[in-house]
């Protein structure tokens, strides 16, 4: 944490752009201040290793030699969406229905950016759960990781079991009454 606490300071942005693989990205300050630097520990502390371009973030910065950065996160939203479903899946699923789905918890097996796709299993069961990377960003997350934990509310899908809301495991704590 900061030696001088007087520069700490409680900032809502949006992100401007994460990259996992270099392990840093930037938040657009709402009121034309500098850019946030968004480093990867940072964000592991509050549970995630990536953010979605355009999620909301609330967070507690440090202005430095080098400029500010974010020192801890208080709260992530995903970004806006359209009204559109990205996937013909999810147009049948209305705002109630999917709320009154249970989050499970879940272990990636593996996800390919690159591909847009991936799958996660829900602890206890066998089958596959198929992780599609725009329900990653319509939940705020840009990227999951093999192996790691999430909470995810999962339909039957046309094709099978499919994810339509994921959350780091971590930040669904505090819904863990449905898990």
């Amino acid at each position: 944490m900061a030696d001088d606490l007087s520069s700490l300071q409680h900032v809502r942005g949006l992100v401007k752009w994460f990259d996992p693989a270099k392990g840093y990205g930037f938040i657009v300050c709402p009121d034309d201040g500098p850019d946030i630097l968004l480093h990867v520990n940072v964000l592991r502390n509050f549970g995630q290793s990536s953010v979605a371009d355009g999620a909301g973030i609330e967070v507690v910065t440090h202005r430095t030699d080098r400029g500010v950065q974010a020192v801890e996160i208080v709260s992530i939203t995903p970004p806006e969406r359209e009204d559109t479903p990205v996937l013909s899946d999810l147009a049948q699923l209305d705002d109630e229905e999917l709320s009154n789905t249970p989050l499970e918890p879940a272990r990636v097996k593996w996800f390919d950016k690159a591909k847009g796709f991936g799958f996660a299993n829900v602890f206890g069961r066998d089958e596959d759960v198929f992780l599609h990377v725009e329900v990653l960003r319509q939940s705020g997350l840009s990227d999951v990781q093999s192996g790691e934990a999430l909470a995810m509310r999962v339909i039957d899908g046309k094709r099978g079991r499919m994810a339509v809301d994921v959350l780091a495991w971590e930040a669904a704590s505090s819904d863990t009454s449905s898990v």
